[in-house]
């Protein structure tokens, strides 16, 4: 049985948050009054933005608390008195304007959408993520898309993907692929959900003896279509 549903990670597998991440962060300081030293200032950020992400996919911190939280941490690291809730919301208004395409984004969901039905499962902020896909020319190709501030949970939670695949139109898990970038999320929470996973490394990061393997793996979105076009192998669990 050949995969017909495929769930996709957002940031960093289709749309490539890292740039627009930095154009966002310009925006809002700019917005606030800063406009000098920002790449050190975006450095420190990503470092508080991570590790913050980090509790909320271990269930240790909330979304609400992280929006504002990593502004506060930066602004008082670089003991800079500027309002954090303010600087966050200019963040957030930001980050929909600013969405850069990975390349072969489009082309990938165009010809898998071919195929079967595309899904979104991503961690992120509800009404942000909705307003970048719909910004994108992705939207067309999307059949549904689950948010984890929406679900109430967030990957590698196996709840999160159950709550995502009630909304595909059918669902077999042995004909289900997940595409992402990150192991501890997106193939962690397939394996754990009992799905193949294909993972999206384009640095080419080597798998440690204690992190769970995927199924597929790919350095650039254009291989996933060879991988999955006429002739190939790229079949579900149990074909």
């Amino acid at each position: 049985m050949k995969y017909d549903l495929f769930l996709f990670d957002l940031d960093d597998t289709l749309l490539d948050f890292k740039a627009s991440e930095k154009l966002s962060f310009v925006s809002a300081m700019n917005s606030v009054g800063l406009t000098t030293d920002l790449d050190n200032l975006f450095r420190t950020y990503q470092i508080e933005n991570a590790a913050l992400w980090k509790q909320f996919e271990q269930g240790k911190t909330t979304k609400d608390l992280l929006k504002v939280e990593r502004f506060r941490k930066l602004f008082d690291i670089h003991a800079i008195e500027i309002d954090p809730v303010l600087t966050a919301n200019r963040y957030l208004d930001a980050l929909p304007e600013a969405v850069v395409l990975i390349d072969h984004a489009v082309e990938l969901c165009d010809f898998l959408s071919g195929k079967g039905e595309l899904g979104i499962i991503t961690n992120g902020i509800q009404t942000t993520q909705v307003q970048r896909l719909s910004r994108s020319k992705l939207a067309p190709f999307i059949s549904f898309m689950a948010v984890s501030e929406e679900a109430g949970y967030a990957k590698p939670d196996v709840r999160f993907f159950e709550y995502t695949v009630k909304q595909a139109r059918k669902f077999d898990k042995k004909s289900t692929l997940m595409v992402g970038d990150k192991l501890e999320t997106d193939i962690l929470g397939a394996h754990h959900f009992g799905i193949d996973s294909c993972w999206f490394n384009p640095a080419k990061t080597k798998i440690e003896p204690h992190e769970v393997a995927p199924q597929l793996e790919i350095t650039h979105l254009s291989e996933l279509r060879k991988l999955l076009g006429p002739g190939s192998t790229g079949q579900g669990r149990g074909s």
